[in-house]
């Protein structure tokens, strides 16, 4: 394992020209101290544990001290911001010290958000608080744990520093990692100024670093598009079947990798709600969790529209084609293993109409999910757990029928279904009232006890864990008077 001193700094991003970025220096974040570190993601880097506690490590996570190799800088991009598109916008709060490569070739740039103003800050202050660090850094961490493509959360830094939302706050920086930040409005910004040079060599260098298997293609770009349209269907396929609501799927908020990207006011369903909105200031329900897939699919025509200076438009039709059926295949996929099926003619509206109970009755999605586990294909009287989350009994009864012959064709036991469908159906999910729990405990007491606590749980999701039943009990009333928005 590696040591501070042993750590070696690159940043090719940074060899790219300038356009692409300035480079800035952090604010020094006044007395900063650790407040939490993810073990799993520190793996990443190779680095040995007890490095993460040293002050020197501490300060150059603050933005405070710049260690030998880093080279500080702020991307560029734009975006369509809730459909509409804002000509500039870039890493207003979070600078690109470098990138880390392990011995088996895989590089991490490591990434701290809000280390202070850039010059793509507009009016902000370029800090984060403590709040929106502490859900960044469960929900990342929670998300690798369930398998779905994300960035990592490395650590949080705290300061006593006050920082001004809706109230005072005191200012934290969170440190991400990723192969790469690169997103779709990072080659937006170029296609609407008319500067077709820019795209191109980003995209060679997004290609020659991510997509090598293209390089020897004579023409790679179209191709390109397409492998990142089926990575953003695979993404957005698990989180409707997590029932993950990210809440501000602006271009500029789109990974070119296909990983979930800067987490504000996301939320996963309690109560199944289609319809579900968890970002207070999406007040016309653009970004609900039942407009996700369509919403990304207008993002990725974006994406299409920029890079269609490199190819005709017919080919970057062509290459965005595929994402309709790559989602719903990918979703049918997911779904149909979390009922313990084999996907069929019949699975999609035994699908439909599972979710059109759950949502008219009102029951917990992933509790439901989790206990039809258990769920009897011999003896509906066994199954009684489950009808009495119903209102409507006589419709989950009919539904259980059918569901029971599907389940009879596969010919498998139910002990060796149950069995695979607990390793798709998470126990346990970052639920806001969990993470608001945590929060108040750090903000409020200095106590950061519940955040190591939760951490635990939430990377074993699919585990028993018979000491933490609570984490996994359905939301209590308060909980629904939680509100996040885009300050989150």
């Amino acid at each position: 394992m590696k040591t501070l001193e042993s750590l070696t700094f690159d940043n090719s991003f940074a060899k790219l020209p300038a356009t692409y970025y300035s480079r800035v220096a952090a604010t020094p974040l006044p007395d900063p101290y650790l407040v939490t570190y993810s073990p799993a993601a520190l793996k990443l880097l190779e680095l040995d544990g007890s490095q993460i506690t040293r002050a020197e490590m501490i300060e150059a996570l603050a933005g405070n001290r710049v260690l030998p190799g880093m080279d500080p800088v702020a991307a560029l991009y734009a975006g369509h911001q809730f459909g509409h598109y804002v000509p500039q916008l870039g890493d207003g709060r979070a600078i690109l010290l470098g990138e880390i490569r392990a011995t088996d070739g895989s590089g991490w740039e490591v990434q701290i958000k809000g280390a202070g103003r850039t010059p793509y800050s507009r009016d902000g202050d370029g800090r984060a608080v403590l709040r929106s660090s502490i859900r960044e850094y469960l929900c990342s961490e929670a998300m690798h744990a369930l398998g779905i493509p994300t960035t990592r959360a490395l650590a949080i830094v705290g300061s006593d520093e006050p920082v001004y939302r809706e109230q005072e706050e005191t200012a934290a920086i969170v440190t991400r990692l990723a192969p790469s930040f690169v997103r779709f409005g990072s080659f937006e910004v170029f296609y609407y100024r008319g500067q077709v040079e820019p795209i191109r060599q980003l995209a060679d260098y997004v290609i020659a670093r991510y997509f090598p298997e293209l390089s020897s293609l004579a023409d790679p770009y179209p191709e390109f598009l397409r492998q990142v349209t089926l990575r953003t269907a695979d993404l957005i396929a698990q989180w409707q079947a997590v029932g993950f609501s990210h809440g501000v799927m602006n271009t500029d908020n789109m990974s070119i990798l296909g990983l979930t990207l800067d987490y504000g006011p996301f939320g996963f369903l309690d109560a199944f709600d289609p319809g579900y909105i968890c970002n207070h200031s999406d007040t016309a329900g653009r970004y609900a969790f039942d407009q996700q897939p369509d919403v990304a699919g207008w993002n990725i025509t974006r994406l299409a529209q920029a890079l269609v200076p490199l190819m005709s438009v017919e080919a970057a039709s062509a290459a965005i084609s595929e994402y309709p059926k790559a989602f719903a295949t990918r979703y049918l996929e997911l779904m149909a293993a979390k009922l313990g099926l084999r996907p069929d003619g019949n699975t999609p509206n035994l699908v439909v109409s599972l979710l059109e109970l759950l949502g008219t009755n009102r029951i917990d999605y992933t509790r439901f999910m989790r206990s039809l586990c258990e769920f009897d294909s011999r003896d509906g009287a066994l199954n009684s757990p489950l009808r009495d989350q119903f209102v409507d009994r006589a419709a989950f009864d009919a539904w259980a029928r059918r569901y029971a012959s599907a389940l009879g064709a596969t010919g498998l036991p139910d002990p060796e279904r149950s069995t695979a469908m607990r390793r798709v159906n998470p126990k346990y999910i970052l639920r806001n009232h969990l993470a608001e729990i945590a929060i108040r405990r750090a903000a409020d007491h200095r106590d950061y006890s519940e955040i190591e606590r939760l951490y635990m749980v939430l990377t074993h999701p699919y585990d028993e864990q018979p000491l933490n039943e609570a984490y996994a009990e359905e939301p209590p009333d308060w909980a629904k008077q939680i509100e996040v928005s885009c300050s989150s």
